[in-house]
């Protein structure tokens, strides 16, 4: 009689429920992984777009008015007019203040500061979405893999025993099987690795690259002078908190 081949499939073939559910668990993980991979690079992709589209929209436009009507013609689709989106409606908010409200404490820049940080926090948490399902793969699946690798040589080893066989031969087949699950493990693990790490580094660009929008934004609004934090035309201030508030009653 023929001995049966050893391999994946004789492996698949001989497992119990146990190795089943943490074959299964794998593949979910793995599934998980490959989607927020192909989802979040494809809308990375497209917010960069977007947000260079806009950025050139805003620096070349002769005033608020027109970045409002450029948000509501194309929308919000990227951090950075979604942080404009927030500058020109809490100028707007603050001029409507009835000053009954705590949020509404404060003087102008104040008020300002508090909505491009509260649009910050938001796109943060935008940007870090599926981080956790990516970690939690990351540092999981290796251990997954190994426990059903020792599941599984657990009972080879009682099967060889129970045989009175203990050859090389029959030995090293099902160990050399069980191994398999440590490298379906790693083969999980390891894309989860190097996309989470590529997502964090390419977040923390465009928190850095938000930040600064955000203090020539804030710049702009509060004195007038787009170059400068410094307010070198105080007289602008008030003409640009006026526009901005203009703007806002339509974005």
């Amino acid at each position: 009689m023929q001995e049966p081949t050893l391999g994946f499939a004789h492996f698949i073939a001989q497992a119990d429920g146990v190795a089943h559910f943490l074959l299964a668990l794998l593949l979910l993980m793995s599934v998980a992984t490959w989607y927020l991979i192909a989802s979040k690079a494809w809308g990375n992709w497209r917010m960069r777009r977007r947000a260079r589209d806009f950025l050139r929209q805003f620096w070349d436009a002769p005033d608020m008015n027109a970045v409002a009507g450029h948000l509501r013609q194309h929308g919000i689709g990227d951090p950075f007019s979604h942080l404009a989106h927030h500058g020109l409606r809490a100028a707007g908010q603050y001029q409507n203040k009835t000053g009954k409200r705590l949020i509404e404490a404060g003087n102008a820049d104040e008020f300002l500061t508090r909505a491009l940080r509260r649009a910050i926090e938001q796109d943060t948490a935008r940007l870090e979405y599926g981080h956790t399902v990516l970690a939690s793969v990351a540092s999981s699946a290796p251990f997954v893999g190994l426990f059903g690798t020792v599941w599984g040589i657990y009972h080879a080893l009682l099967a060889i025993g129970m045989s009175g066989q203990g050859t090389l031969d029959k030995v090293a087949g099902p160990v050399g099987e069980a191994l398999i699950m440590t490298a379906l493990g790693l083969a999980v693990a390891i894309p989860a690795v190097l996309a989470y790490n590529a997502f964090g580094r390419a977040n923390r660009m465009i928190l850095a690259e938000l930040d600064g929008f955000a203090h020539d934004l804030f710049t702009y609004m509060s004195t007038g002078n787009r170059e400068e934090p410094e307010s070198r035309r105080p007289p602008g201030k008030v003409a640009v908190l006026a526009e901005a508030r203009a703007a806002a009653g339509g974005a």
